[in-house]
Order: structure tokens, then C-alpha cells, then sequence
């Protein structure tokens, strides 16, 4: 039987996945990106859990090729270039040192476009050629699919939703060293902030104000917007506004027949939903209103990205 590996590189978490032709996940890991401070450490240990992976499998698995999905992933020359999010700088080659461990073809390209391919081959974006995938997890990554094609671009970097400016708000660092990134706002982390920024200007009390910035997490935000907590209640409204109007700009730039929404942040549902979609349909043109459909994923972030970057091996992103 043969089998692919699909690799999703995250700013907190790595997942790997071992997936047949049918998109069936045969077997899974994950551990900590940031546990390794050595980058060749790092790759060692994805080549030892896939080759666990597939030793628990058995000889009747033959492996046809590795998939990667991560930030800043370069397509065309295989490497993660500059990631902002991830523990190591620079170029790292990736791919070239993966081939120490398989002689089979590796393929990387940004980790949301895993995920828009993973929803576009197995997950709710199966009857949409024109769509873009949102990914709000420690940080914002989107991909875009036209006329079924994910596009790279002239570099393979193409997409890069969450470093655009949003203009001028509270001044907020990226980890990328701009000022203002969309992802400061919009993500995880970036709803964190806010929730420290709304406790410091308001008065009213809110069960965050006993709990520290790390400890913090997107579902104790979402439980403590249906207790009714204002400071929460407050934080996915300013979030969703802003996203809201950002997508509104890629409507008009775009044109997708549908938008989805993966990660911890997208699992807040309506909460983050509502807000969003209704910012977005404010700012768009006439033309455009009421055409978008606002999704979900089907698949999560970990499914769609471990089956995207599966699917890579098979060139899915060209058919």
C-alpha cells in the first residue's frame, strides 16, 4: 500500500501524519517545534518519528513521498526561508536535509496553503474552485485557491495575509520586526493581546485578570465569553472587525466564491464568525454582497494540513 507523509510545521506545534490514497491518517505524532534549539536536531527527530511511524505499519506500507507544510515554506527551492514564528532563523534547507533520512520526494510549501489544498482535496472545499483558507493559530497564514490551482507565485510566496499593515491601532510588534501585521491582531496570540490591552483601559472586572499572558489560551476566551464576560465578549468584536475588513479587501482583489476559517482561534465559531462576516459584508461593494459563503474547515487545522501536505506528493496543487 503506498503512503505519504504529511508534515505540519506550526509555531507550537509539529504534527506528522502517515496518510494512504484515500486520505485515510494511518497513524500520527506530534511534539513541541520549539524543543529543539538546534535546526538539524529538529529534522533528525521528524525523520526518526516517521520512520517509527512506519515501522508500526509494517512492510506492506510503501512510502511514496513527504509532504511539508510551514511558515515561510519555499516551493520552489525547498527550503523554510526567514520564519518569524519558528525557533530558527534564516534559510533553513529543510527539504535537502530530510533526504538524509528518505530518498523519496520531498515537497514544502507555506502551511496554509496545506490546508486550503487538504479542504480543496478532502474537506468542504471539494465544489469550489476560487476560495481562500484562513488559518488563525499562533499566528495568521492564508492561502488562496483560483480556478483550482493553490497560487505561489513568482517565489512560492504568495498569500501572505497576516504581515499585511492594518494601519495605525495600538503599535503592535510581529514577530517579523514590522509594526502593525495583521497577525498581531488577528490570531492567537493576537487576541491575547488584546485582552491584556482591554483589561489595562477598562475597570470592569473579568476572570482574566487572575490569570497570566502564557497560561492564557483561545478556548478560556471562548468559555468566558459564554459565561458572559465582557472583556472577552469585547475582544472577539475588535477581532473579528478587524478580519472582517482585511477580508473584505481580498474580496475585492480576489473574488472567492467561498472563505474558510481553520485553527484555534476559528474554533470560537460564532463568537468570531458573526463579527467577521458582518465587517466584511459592511465594507465590501455591492457586487460582492451576500456572495461569499463563510465557512469553517470540515477538516480542522491538523487534519486539513496533514492531508494537504500529504497531497503535495502527488502534485495535487497543479491538477
Amino acid at each position: 500500500m503506498g503512503v505519504s507523509v504529511g508534515i505540519d510545521i506550526g509555531g507550537t506545534g509539529t504534527k506528522l501524519g502517515i496518510v494512504d490514497d484515500d486520505g485515510n491518517i494511518l497513524a500520527k505524532m506530534e511534539f513541541g517545534t520549539w524543543e529543539f534549539n538546534v535546526f538539524e536536531d529538529y529534522v533528525d527527530e521528524l525523520g526518526k518519528l516517521t520512520n517509527s511511524m512506519l515501522d508500526e505499519l509494517g512492510k506492506s506500507t510503501e512510502l511514496q513521498g513527504i509532504g511539508i507544510g510551514s511558515p515561510m515554506g519555499k516551493y520552489v527551492d525547498g527550503t523554510i526561508d526567514h520564519a518569524s514564528n519558528l525557533p530558527w532563523k534564516g534559510v533553513l534547507p529543510i527539504a535537502s536535509l530530510l533526504k538524509n533520512h528518505f530518498d523519496k520526494p520531498i515537497v514544502i510549501t507555506n502551511d496554509a496553503n496545506t490546508a486550503a489544498l487538504g479542504e480543496k482535496v478532502f474537506g468542504g472545499a471539494k465544489d469550489f474552485n476560487d476560495f481562500v483558507m484562513v488559518t488563525l493559530g499562533t499566528g495568521l497564514g492564508s492561502g488562496f485557491v483560483s480556478n483550482g490551482h493553490l497560487v505561489l507565485g513568482f517565489q512560492g510566496f504568495a498569500g501572505e495575509l497576516g504581515h499585511v499593515n492594518i494601519g495605525r491601532l495600538e503599535g503592535r510588534t510581529c514577530g517579523c520586526g514590522k509594526k502593525e501585521c495583521l497577525e498581531t491582531y488577528v490570531s492567537a496570540t493576537g487576541i491575547k493581546r488584546t485582552i491584556f490591552s482591554l483589561m489595562a483601559k477598562r475597570s470592569i472586572d473579568s476572570e482574566f485578570r487572575h490569570v497570566s499572558f502564557d497560561d492564557l489560551s483561545t478556548k478560556d476566551i471562548t468559555i468566558a465569553a459564554d459565561k458572559g464576560d465582557k472583556i472577552a465578549l469585547e475582544a472577539f468584536q475588535f477581532t473579528g472587525k478587524i478580519l472582517g475588513r482585511k477580508l473584505a479587501e481580498v474580496v475585492m482583489l480576489f473574488n472567492p466564491e467561498a472563505i474558510f476559517l481553520a485553527g484555534g482561534l476559528s474554533l470560537a465559531g460564532d463568537y468570531i464568525i458573526k463579527p467577521t462576516r458582518k465587517y466584511m459584508e459592511k465594507d465590501i461593494l455591492d457586487v460582492y454582497r451576500g456572495k461569499v459563503q463563510f465557512r469553517s474547515s470540515e477538516l480542522g487545522s491538523e487534519g486539513a494540513s496533514i492531508l494537504g501536505a500529504a497531497s503535495l506528493v502527488k502534485g495535487e496543487f497543479s491538477k
